[in-house]
């Protein structure tokens, strides 16, 4: 009989070896086959890339620092200047008052009281009638850091002045831009020019003082005007001859100030006005220092605490003042310990001796 040969293709031949193999394992583990797995779900979230653009700036509108008052046109870096201007009746109407930042009145002696008036925002073409300097003067003066136009003084009071870091302007030494008028007796006849007197600073004194009082950014969300009470007037006792009153007056919503009843002008005609009226009680000691005929010249002791009062608005609120050093701001606050503030626009000091001065609002 003859043999039959089975020729094996490709195909058959791999479909065999295959089907051998699944057999040797399925005997080999004694399990059914699994069948196919199914892969776990996957949730993916979008993808976002980081923003890695920096978030802006707030704008803050810049201000002129001793007047809260914002800056129009580009910030000028200048020193404060002060002026010690005379305030008796033979001095006034005085020159460039009604362009000063801040106004601050002291009793010297004889009972007079003398005017520390600060520039920085406004450049007035002239000042005066220059007087001579104050043992308070450094004392205020000091946080300024700046510079102090003068007719002359002491010899034992001229060194407080460096010594508290304050540049000196003298006419007795000869400092540019001071001259003597012809239209008014001495010693109540020597003027300057402000543009010169800064033009005179040393190195030292080339920056912009920092914020002494605070201020609200709005003069609606000033301390008195939110929380104070109303009055409409401010009558004043700082000695037997320096009686000051200031009257409010909404329409210019300013305090209008005046020389006892009678109202007062700089030399241009204008009135003397604020925007903020503030009243500093202080102890008033004699600074050892002697006048003509030896008299005795007072200072102020301002390093410390004491009683207060803001006028603002047509409204007045009780403060508690507070300076840490000569060289640090004098600062207000509320009986809460809370800052009060000013509003925008320039302020006059009343500085009432605590002995025998007194202040009335009505």
């Amino acid at each position: 009989m003859p043999v039959r040969t089975t020729t094996l293709t490709p195909w058959r031949l791999t479909a065999l070896l295959s089907a051998g193999a699944l057999a040797t394992l399925t005997a080999c583990s004694g399990s059914p086959d699994p069948g196919p797995s199914t892969a776990a779900p996957v949730t993916a979230g979008p993808s976002i890339d980081a923003d890695k653009t920096p978030a802006p700036t707030p704008s803050v509108e810049p201000v002129w620092p001793l007047t809260g008052v914002a800056v129009k046109g580009d910030v000028v870096n200048r020193a404060a200047l002060a002026v010690k201007i005379e305030n008796t009746s033979m001095a006034r109407p005085q020159t460039g008052l009604d362009e000063a930042d801040v106004v601050w009145e002291t009793v010297v002696e004889f009972q007079v009281s003398r005017f520390i008036a600060v520039f920085h925002s406004k450049v007035p073409d002239e000042v005066g009638p220059i007087r001579s300097v104050r043992p308070m003067d450094p004392i205020i003066l000091a946080p300024m850091h700046g510079l102090l136009a003068f007719s002359g003084g002491q010899a034992g009071i001229l060194p407080l002045i460096p010594k508290n870091g304050i540049q000196p302007l003298s006419n007795d030494r000869g400092t540019p831009g001071m001259y003597r008028t012809h239209d008014r007796a001495a010693p109540h006849n020597v003027y300057g020019t402000p543009k010169t007197f800064w033009k005179s600073a040393n190195e030292d004194h080339q920056d912009s003082p920092g914020e002494q009082f605070l201020f609200a950014r709005e003069a609606d969300q000033a301390t008195a005007v939110m929380s104070g009470s109303s009055a409409t007037k401010l009558t004043y006792h700082l000695s037997a001859a320096a009686n000051p009153q200031w009257s409010w007056d909404g329409d210019a919503n300013k305090w209008l100030r005046s020389e006892g009843t009678a109202p007062a002008t700089a030399r241009n005609g204008k009135r003397l006005s604020a925007t903020n009226v503030v009243t500093i009680v202080a102890a008033h000691p004699d600074s050892g220092f002697n006048a003509q005929g030896g008299a005795p010249v007072p200072t102020y002791k301002l390093v410390g605490h004491g009683t207060g009062l803001i006028a603002t608005g047509g409204k007045t609120i009780k403060v508690e003042w507070k300076k840490a050093a000569n060289d640090q701001p004098l600062r207000l606050f509320l009986e809460n310990g809370d800052p009060a503030t000013l509003a925008p626009g320039n302020t006059w000091v009343e500085l009432v001796p605590k002995e025998d001065g007194s202040f009335k609002v009505s």
